[in-house]
C-alpha cells in the first residue's frame, strides 16, 4: 500500500482512465451545450459558428453524451463486480458519521473547535461530489433522451414534459459547471494539488489530513483481507455470464437511444430565398 517515499496507492489505472473519460465527455458537453442554452448571446453565436454551425455542434454534443453514458454503465459494472465478486465494502455510501464530520469540519474552519475530523477512505466532501455526479448524470440522461427523442417521448408523457425537460437539462448543466468550478477545482487543485487521480498515488501528508482513519488502518495492518480464491472463482463464474448479457442489453439500448429518432439533430433543409427584389417598371405593350 505504501513505499519508501511515503506515498500510498489510491487509484488503479482503470479508475484513472474512467476519470479521464469523464473529464473529456463533461468538457465537450459543456463547450457544446452552454452555447445552445444561451444561443441568443453573441459569445454563444460565435462559439457555434467557430465549431462549424449548429448541426455540427448538435452531433458533437450527442457523441459526448453517448461517451458519458457508456462510461457510466462501465462504472456501475465495475462497481457491481467489486461488491458482489471481490466483496469490497461500499465505502462511498453516506452515513451519519459523514454528517458529524461535516459539522466538525465547519466548526474547525470557523475556529470554534481545535481538532479536524479524522476520516476514512472517502471523506464527506468526496461523497457529496460522487453522489452529485450520479444524480446529475441521471437527470441529464433522462431529460437528454426526451430532448433527443421528443416525438417518442410524447407517446408516453404529456407534451409539457419536453419544455420541462429542456429547462431541467439546461439548469442541471449550469449547476454542474458551477459546482465543478467552485467546489471540485478548489478542493483538488487550489487548496492543494491532489495528483492521485493522475499518478495513482497520494502523499503521506494528504493521507494524514484527508484520510487519517484509513492511514491508521494501513499502518496497523488492519485493512480488510482479499477475498478467498475459491469463493472468488465461484462468484466469477456466476458474474461473468450475467455481466455479458447485461452488456449486450446495454449496447442494444444505447444503439436504440442513438438511432431511434433524429428529430432533434436534423434541421429544416436550407433554402435560398430572395428577401429583396427591386421593382422595375413593366415594358410598354407593343403598339401602346
Amino acid at each position: 500500500m505504501s513505499n519508501s517515499t511515503g506515498k500510498y496507492w489510491r487509484f488503479d489505472v482503470f479508475q484513472r482512465v474512467e476519470h479521464a473519460l469523464l473529464i473529456t465527455s463533461f468538457t465537450v458537453l459543456v463547450i457544446t451545450g452552454l452555447p445552445q442554452k444561451f444561443s441568443s448571446q453573441p459569445w454563444a453565436e460565435f462559439m457555434i459558428m467557430a465549431m462549424g454551425g449548429i448541426e455540427v455542434v448538435r452531433i458533437i454534443h450527442r457523441a459526448a453524451a453517448v461517451l458519458l453514458i457508456a462510461e457510466t454503465m462501465y462504472h456501475f459494472g465495475v462497481l457491481t463486480y467489486k461488491v458482489f465478486v471481490k466483496r469490497v465494502s461500499l465505502t462511498m455510501l453516506p452515513s451519519m458519521q459523514d454528517a458529524k464530520d461535516g459539522i466538525q469540519a465547519l466548526t474547525y474552519n470557523l475556529g470554534v473547535t481545535k481538532g479536524a475530523p479524522r476520516m476514512g477512505r472517502y471523506n464527506f466532501g468526496e461523497k457529496v461530489e460522487y453522489w452529485a455526479v450520479i444524480w446529475g448524470t441521471l437527470v441529464m440522461v433522462i431529460t437528454g433522451f426526451a430532448l433527443w427523442n421528443p416525438i417518442a417521448t410524447t407517446y408516453f408523457l404529456p407534451g409539457q414534459f419536453i419544455p420541462a425537460a429542456k429547462a431541467a437539462h439546461g439548469g442541471e448543466a449550469l449547476l454542474a459547471v458551477l459546482s465543478i468550478i467552485t467546489w471540485h477545482f478548489y478542493n483538488v487543485h487550489l487548496k492543494q494539488f491532489n495528483r492521485s487521480m493522475f499518478t495513482g498515488y497520494i502523499s503521506h501528508h494528504e493521507m494524514a489530513e484527508e484520510h487519517a482513519l484509513e492511514l491508521e488502518q494501513i499502518q496497523k495492518g488492519q485493512l480488510p483481507p482479499p477475498a478467498h480464491p475459491d469463493g472468488l472463482r465461484r462468484r466469477q463464474r456466476i458474474f461473468v455470464p450475467l455481466a455479458a448479457v447485461m452488456a449486450l442489453i446495454t449496447i442494444v439500448g444505447l444503439y436504440f437511444f442513438i438511432t431511434f429518432e433524429q428529430t432533434a439533430i436534423t434541421t429544416v433543409p436550407r433554402q435560398t430565398t430572395d428577401i429583396y427584389v427591386p421593382l422595375t417598371p413593366a415594358p410598354d405593350a407593343p403598339g401602346g
